[in-house]
């Protein structure tokens, strides 16, 4: 009998301790958040979503466990701006960031503070930008993981740096979830080649250059502006006079390079994660902060509306968890949606004057109310003001501040224009179309306080361009 009431005692505490695993493994668990960013690429560039010209198998395999989105826009293209807005969650001009180079305003939360305050370990591998590139004093909520000089070394090196000192990261032994942002450089060093002044030139080109006998991708087909080209767009278009038509290709072709340098350093990342037996317990977000125009409308570098320069990847994936493999070109989404979607995850509450929404109802549901339109914003001078982007599903609406109190206006449709080459703001039957986005425009502007928030002036630390490049 006693032998008995040991058996059942024995047997029930067995069964107990069966119980707490089934439910611990049940429970959820805050994955870790591996933030990845690479600077100046496009929306397109990626083999997953249809691009022949160039191979990027690591993103390929980190969307074969999540979602693409294509119809996601930067909140400002350009660097330190939309660098902003990803780790606020809120548009350039609510916190203080309108040019390069400039700081987040004080009392304004950034995400490593988030979620160091929630119990994660934080670490910053990489580029900043806000305002130092690779800052000494350090950033806020986040262990600075790589202080390094950028003057003089190839992105691709200065990447590499990046990459280890993260994979160093990963190694350690912890106890806590991490939050790990990792902000490669490639492919901006396309700026080279595309007229910054730089020694550097020659080793790109010998880098990422055609062989004689490679074949090189084809010019865009907005590449032959259109006669309705405002003349405010051809004042400001980059000059390169002595580029011909094979000099622009080899000039994409290099840059296809450059995506392909950085996807390899992502894919030992992510095989990082694998090893330390952590993938199926980390979220990872991978998008870029603004694109490159390429040769379409014969822009080169950012600071523009078209898809080139505005539209960015953004992947959002967790194996096992987010839906494999799916490439969503219907949702209008934004760099300030990235924060309170890792939130959203992590179960961590963002800030209430966060003015993105977290992607994890239209990841689980595509079917989800959503918005109907996004907005991206550039700063000018404090004379001239600010021009903006509204994306609706069908249209784009241009407002461009060209000087001060004169406006230009562009309107294409996406659907039937893709290359945004027909400007249609001035054809009677879309004047609807047209006052229903200014509509929007004006009321985001108000929502946002952008209509108060005068422009500041930039920092003079602009570096200088040839006016020619003829290499």
């Amino acid at each position: 009998m006693k032998r008995l009431c040991v058996l059942t005692v024995l047997t029930t505490l067995v069964s107990s301790a069966t119980a707490a695993d089934n439910t611990l493994a049940k429970a959820p668990k805050r994955p870790n958040v591996l933030i990845v960013t690479t600077d100046q690429q496009r929306v397109d560039a990626a083999s997953v979503v249809g691009n022949p010209w160039l191979k990027t198998p690591n993103l390929d395999r980190l969307v074969s466990h999540g979602v693409y989105f294509t119809k996601s826009y930067c909140s400002y293209p350009l660097c330190s701006p939309c660098r902003a807005s990803l780790h606020t969650g809120r548009f350039p001009h609510e916190i203080g960031v309108d040019h390069n180079n400039m700081s987040i305003a004080p009392g304004i939360p950034i995400s490593g503070e988030l979620f160091r305050a929630a119990g994660y370990e934080t670490a910053y591998a990489g580029k900043w930008h806000l305002p130092a590139a690779y800052p000494s004093e350090g950033i806020p909520g986040f262990s600075v993981l790589n202080r390094i000089k950028r003057q003089g070394k190839l992105a691709r090196d200065v990447d590499e740096a990046t990459l280890q000192a993260a994979i160093d990261f990963l190694k350690q032994n912890r106890e806590k979830p991490f939050y790990l942002v990792v902000s490669f450089i490639n492919p901006h060093d396309i700026c080279l080649p595309a007229g910054e002044d730089s020694p550097l030139l020659d080793q790109i080109w010998s880098l990422y250059g055609p062989p004689a006998d490679a074949q090189l991708p084809p010019l865009p087909a907005s590449f032959r502006l259109p006669e309705t080209e405002p003349q405010w767009l051809l004042g400001r278009r980059p000059k390169h006079p002595h580029w011909d038509e094979n000099h622009w290709r080899r000039y994409i072709y290099a840059y296809y390079r450059m995506v392909e340098d950085v996807d390899r350093q992502i894919g030992r990342l992510l095989e990082t994660v694998r090893e330390i037996g952590q993938e199926e317990n980390t979220l990872v977000v991978f998008t870029s902060d603004h694109g490159e125009g390429l040769g379409c409308h014969r822009w080169t570098g950012k600071m523009m509306f078209f898809d080139a320069e505005a539209a960015v990847p953004l992947i959002i994936s967790w194996k096992g968890v987010t839906p494999a493999g799916r490439i969503d070109r219907e949702h209008l989404v934004s760099t300030v949606d990235v924060l309170p979607t890792i939130c959203d995850y992590a179960g961590i509450e963002p800030p209430p004057e966060v003015r993105g929404q977290s992607l994890r109802s239209i990841i689980e549901d595509p079917a989800a109310p959503w918005r109907q339109y996004v907005v991206s914003e550039i700063a000018h001078t404090p004379a001239i003001g600010r021009s903006f982007m509204v994306r609706t599903p069908r249209y784009k609406y241009i407002r461009l501040a060209a000087a001060p109190g004169k406006i230009v206006e562009l309107l294409f449709d996406m659907e039937k224009d893709p290359e945004e080459i027909y400007n249609l703001a001035a054809d009677p039957k879309l004047t609807n179309v047209l006052e229903e986005h200014r509509r929007l425009l004006s009321e985001w502007r108000t929502l946002t306080g952008e209509t108060t928030a005068a422009v500041q002036p930039a920092p003079k630390t602009a570096r200088p361009r040839r006016a020619q490049q003829a290499n």
